[in-house]
């Protein structure tokens, strides 16, 4: 080992024997570097055209005509373009580059197993640091052990093969950010996927980063709106928070995080949407969904689609949050999509036991948790001093038969400050989003609503919560009282409220003045068929003779009692005109 520096012994290899002089000139720069005698022994290689290669331990000093090539392309690949042109810029490169005197670490690859390579000689190797094969393949030191080290591979893993040339980088896995990542789709490297040419880079982030400290941050006080009812009113999300979607598969978990993007628009929100183990014409298509209403402009999209490596869906998370971090530390806010982290944990579960790690509960490491708690935390609204940005997480997970009990959820559950919870009975019988009231919750709560959104929303959950109490102690009795009857009518039209088509969020204000109607009662009378087509006319109306009301929301978040009573004396004079209107109509 090169710590046992008195056993150190120099191997110069060539294709010609050095003269006498030159094997004096390599003592002495051993000597200097090392500042000991070190014993230099020759051994003729045909393979090197010209030049030396000098490997003390694990140092190698390259000096071969391959050596100086490569460094060479080291070099161009650190130069920035800008402006400029690229043909005085390159030569100029030509001018300034010199050949550097640096050793680096060189291994040998002992095994190549699916997407992990076991490597050996790389005795500094850090963790997290990216290796460079041969073909220019890299990968990502993930497991140290004595004597070898395992690293994820990027790429196509046939074209290594066994006793293949590791070289170290001395750089961590990083992912090039910049604001032409808006409204493109790149890979978990930050390659673009989408056909639109070369995004212009601005620098790189590291994929790991220690998340902010406490005193780094502020509290969760500004909203996220979601643009969803059932969200909004009840279980609100503040920027910097870290709010699961969590249900079955097919029950409107994505649905929940478009409609959320859909509705930053005009919000100066930067949105991150990183798909994990989906079908690449899923993908496509929310792209397509996106684009053609006009959100991709503001959106990156990280694909890591079934088809990619394990390795590669691995890092995607981390490379979206590098992405995020970006532009939080710049000031701005950003919002990121995890969909999901049930596959994640799944593509992380299958590198590990290719590394020999030692299965868990349910096949799964034992640093599963610390997979995704390390990810989430990086999740946070920034102090003052640092910008005062902020980026918020929705993690989606999946369960099982709505078994929330499971491993992972649990653990992302634990991880996040609450979770939406999608019922599949909800959504079959129509009610979209499906959201459970009972299992959902925000833990930032009243803090990341406006005044006039919490004054709105009044005590909807608890009237949400006496209906679906009643309605399951009515399935057992026929004969009800007129006052029950009314309080399951009124329920059903709170439920019937809370349907919204996908695709259509509301703003602040259309939301305040359906729930000021609603919970006023002024819908109760109205069949349950005729409440979507009644909400909407009641919006249109509303923006044609209260402008000035829908503005003052908007722009204030808050709700004067005036206003309110302003609400619900046109929502109820609106009705009566509706129901003639409607009656002379049939």
């Amino acid at each position: 080992m090169r710590s046992d520096r008195s056993r150190l012994a120099a191997e110069l290899r060539s294709a010609k024997e050095p003269s006498q002089e030159q094997l004096r000139r390599f003592g002495e720069f051993l000597s200097k570097k090392y500042r000991r005698k070190v014993p230099v022994h020759w051994e003729q290689d045909g393979s090197l055209k010209s030049g030396f290669r000098l490997q003390v331990g694990s140092d190698v000093y390259d000096w071969s005509l391959e050596g100086r090539i490569r460094q060479f392309q080291d070099y161009l690949r650190q130069i920035q373009p800008g402006q400029e042109e690229l043909v005085p810029l390159m030569r100029q490169a030509v001018d300034d580059w010199t050949l550097a005197v640096v050793p680096e670490e060189i291994g040998t690859v002992l095994t190549v197993d699916s997407e992990i390579a076991t490597v050996n000689g790389l005795e500094h190797a850090q963790y997290g640091e990216i290796l460079l094969f041969t073909g220019g393949i890299r990968g990502m030191v993930q497991d140290l052990r004595r004597g070898e080290v395992s690293c994820v591979i990027f790429g196509d893993a046939e074209e290594i093969s066994a006793g293949s040339i590791v070289r170290r980088t001395k750089k961590t896995a990083g992912m090039p950010v910049g604001e032409g990542f808006l409204g493109r789709v790149v890979d978990s490297l930050g390659a673009p996927m989408d056909g639109k040419g070369r995004i212009e880079v601005e620098g790189r982030r590291p994929i790991e980063a220690p998340a902010p400290g406490i005193l780094d941050r502020q509290p969760v006080n500004a909203p996220m709106e979601t643009g969803l009812l059932a969200i909004d009113s009840m279980f609100p999300i503040g920027r910097g928070q870290r709010e699961l979607i969590i249900g079955d598969r097919q029950t409107g978990k994505t649905a929940i995080a478009l409609d959320t993007i859909l509705n930053q628009k005009g919000k100066d929100v930067v949105c991150i949407y990183v798909a994990i183990g989906q079908k690449t014409s899923s993908i496509a298509q929310l792209a397509e969904n996106l684009s053609k209403r006009g959100a991709m402009e503001y959106t990156t999209i990280i694909s890591a689609p079934a088809g990619a490596s394990a390795a590669l869906q691995y890092i995607a998370p981390y490379a979206g949050c590098a992405l995020g971090e970006h532009f939080m530390y710049q000031g701005r806010d950003v919002l990121i999509i995890y969909d999901d982290l049930s596959k994640h944990a799944v593509a992380y579960r299958a590198l590990s036991l290719l590394m020999g790690r030692s299965p868990g509960r349910e096949a799964y490491p034992g640093d599963v948790f610390y997979l995704h708690s390390r990810l989430l935390e990086r999740a946070a609204h920034l102090s003052d001093e640092l910008g005062g940005g902020s980026m918020t997480a929705l993690p989606i997970a999946e369960t099982q038969a709505g078994d929330v009990s499971a491993y992972i959820p649990t653990n992302i559950i634990s991880i996040t400050d609450g979770q939406i919870f999608l019922e599949g009975d909800l959504f079959f019988a129509g009610q979209r989003p499906a959201v459970n009231v009972g299992l959902s919750v925000s833990r930032v709560g009243g803090d990341a609503q406006t005044k006039a959104m919490k004054k709105a929303a009044g005590a909807i959950r608890l009237e949400l919560a006496q209906y679906r109490e009643m309605e399951v102690f009515t399935q057992f009795s026929s004969d009800l009282d007129e006052a029950t009857k009314r309080q399951l009518v009124y329920g059903q039209g709170l439920m019937r409220l809370l349907r919204q088509p996908q695709y259509r969020p509301l703003s602040q204000h259309q939301q305040v003045i359906l729930l000021v109607s609603a919970l006023g009662h002024v819908m109760q009378e109205l069949e349950l068929d005729s409440i979507d087509r009644f909400e909407d006319d009641l919006l249109a109306f509303m923006e044609e003779q209260a402008q000035d009301l829908c503005r003052r929301i908007d722009m204030t978040g808050q709700l004067q009692e005036e206003d309110r009573e302003e609400i619900l004396h046109l929502a109820r004079e609106f009705l009566e005109d509706w129901r003639t209107a409607g009656k002379r109509g049939g």
